[in-house]
């Protein structure tokens, strides 16, 4: 008899990086991601489906994630950068064989295999389509694709409403043509949430307060009927550090946000699923399985015998060596063994399985009731940055399948099994540092929000006034620039100095780019014919920022919108 349910969420996502000519992006992030996370997840699951076992996991693909592996440019490209791993793979084995050291050989051979049965499933497992091998194992039930912000913008700040409803309905809109159904779950990029409340903007202490959505209004209007959030979130704790003497805005709409939120008449729970007051569903991710395979200091994925991910062998980026007893000296590294490695990852697994057993049962033991224990991870987690961790993903639902006490259900399967007991407020808030916006708007990006807020104000005006008229061919380009620039990959990565420099050069350049186009739509809108460059301009942006071949221009137009474009600053 089942102590609980268990409910496996990954969030799959890259910015936009595809390279379309002589500007890369930085192409081989996805080409990465393809060969060391998404390949991997397809091949457990097509193992677990030859066993009989469905695991029934929540996959998020994002719709821009989505567009990239669907581009004939990124199959070319994997196709030849897979050969060029196999290539390096080769080059190494023969340095070692005259060089040494003789263990590396081995190695390296092992790279060579991995790449060509990469290359090899790619091309006729899964017909050079990523997304339709999810999409098989979807139909076939074993798994349950969610949507996402269609290029994962940051909801709570984003400036105008019409911007969060074009983030949605195209989330929505690319599901459809992917996926062939209507999705039933949505990740909040960041898992972002703001109530309704009046909002201003945190860049402007000077601007009006106005009425803004709840998220969850959006999510409604299309249909999704589920998402995510912190633990925090649910229990109404207050988020960590909202640096009010930095920005008294953020103070400010923190405290009109904490307004409508309702005190819990008693403890609130991660293990519960809650409505909202308008019916949608929040599912709130457990705290104590995550930091076991989340971090690489106290979790499974810092064991001395795993994959070291940061050094690696040059040209060919290889990797050599374990992460060893002392995690920090890159110098000391120890020789990586993989048979000694993928030893170890079944008693992980057998302890993260015991680990939401227990915690699961000490729920029900106060409950009387079963609980859904909720783990969401980030794809990449598994495969990338821990080299091991498909595997692992493919002993927990083996040693959960065979246990017998454990129900793996997806989100929609939670849903049908159990509408929600209890009706829920949330606070505003993330699943990032402190809980709250502090990763995403601070002194280092906020100057992007700067820029955001006038380009969407802009395009609304643009959606309401060109949409039919001569200037559309060049609205609908602006849209895709700024729905790129949304991206809140780039505020993330300028907070973090993970790479820094590229995401400020990639903002700027959508944003110019959309600065040029609003321009040029202003003339044409005039009567004015375009000039050869400008022609050449567009073909330019059409080309490089190809992402979403089909826009909505209504979906940022909004004309049912009582309130004047002038008053929304």
């Amino acid at each position: 008899m089942a102590i609980g349910r268990f409910l496996l969420c990954l969030h799959s996502h890259m910015p936009y990086v595809l390279s379309h000519g002589k500007s890369p992006h930085g192409t081989d992030w996805i080409f990465e991601s393809a060969a060391e996370c998404y390949l991997p997840l397809l091949d457990v699951l097509d193992r677990l489906r030859s066993q009989g076992i469905s695991p029934r996991w929540t996959v998020n693909i994002s719709p821009i994630l989505g567009e990239q592996l669907d581009d004939p440019s990124f199959k070319a490209g994997f196709e030849e950068y897979c050969r060029e791993k196999i290539e390096y793979a080769r080059q190494d084995q023969e340095k070692f064989k005259s060089e040494g050291p003789m263990w590396m050989l081995g190695v390296g051979a092992m790279w060579e295999r991995l790449y060509s049965r990469e290359l090899e499933a790619f091309q006729n497992q899964w017909g050079r389509s990523i997304t339709q091998g999810f999409r098989q194992f979807q139909e076939e039930g074993h798994i349950e694709i969610i949507t996402c912000g269609a290029t994962h913008g940051y909801f709570p700040l984003l400036g105008t409403d019409e911007s969060v409803q074009a983030q949605v309905k195209l989330g929505v809109e690319s599901y459809r043509q992917r996926f062939g159904r209507q999705p039933r779950g949505i990740w909040l990029p960041e898992c972002a949430y703001r109530p309704a409340y009046d909002w201003k903007s945190p860049t402007d202490e000077a601007e009006h307060p106005w009425p803004r959505k709840g998220v969850e209004e959006y999510l409604r209007e299309n249909g999704l009927e589920y998402f995510f959030v912190d633990s925090h979130m649910i229990r109404g704790g207050e988020p960590i550090g909202t640096y009010a003497a930095q920005f008294p805005q953020l103070a400010e709409l923190f405290a009109r946000s904490k307004s409508m939120f309702t005190p819990p008449p008693e403890v609130r729970s991660e293990y519960e699923h809650y409505a909202l007051p308008n019916g949608v569903v929040c599912l709130a991710r457990d705290p104590v399985t995550t930091v076991k395979v989340w971090s690489g200091e106290v979790g499974y994925p810092g064991d001395a015998r795993y994959l070291e991910f940061h050094k690696q062998l040059y040209p060919g980026r290889h990797r050599y060596w374990r992460i060893s007893t002392n995690k920090a000296d890159l110098g000391g590294k120890e020789p990586y063994n993989p048979w000694e490695a993928f030893d170890n990852i079944a008693a992980h697994a057998e302890d993260f399985v015991q680990m939401v057993k227990a915690t699961l049962a000490h729920y029900k033991g106060q409950s009387g009731r079963m609980g859904t224990l909720v783990s969401m991870y980030d794809t990449e987690l598994f495969g990338h940055w821990w080299w091991e961790g498909p595997e692992f993903l493919y002993e927990v639902a083996r040693v959960m399948a065979r246990d017998g006490e454990l129900e793996m259900v997806s989100g929609g399967d939670l849903l049908d099994a159990e509408p929600p007991r209890h009706s829920i407020t949330l606070p505003e808030g993330s699943w990032g540092e402190g809980g709250y916006h502090s990763i995403w708007i601070n002194g280092d990006n906020v100057w992007t929000w700067k820029h955001l807020y006038q380009c969407q104000r802009k395009l609304r005006k643009m959606a309401r006034e060109y949409a039919n008229g001569p200037a559309r061919e060049v609205v609908l380009q602006a849209a895709r620039e700024l729905l790129l620039a949304e991206a809140s990959d780039w505020q993330f990565l300028i907070s973090t100095w993970a790479a820094r420099d590229y995401a400020e050069v990639r903002f700027a350049d959508h944003v110019a780019r959309f600065d040029r186009l609003a321009e040029l739509a202003d003339r044409v809108h005039e009567g004015q014919a375009m000039t050869p460059d400008e022609l050449e301009f567009l073909a330019d942006c059409q080309s490089k920022d190809a992402a979403f071949a089909e826009l909505d221009l209504s979906w940022w137009a909004n004309l049912d919108n009582p309130v004047p474009v002038e008053t929304l600053r």
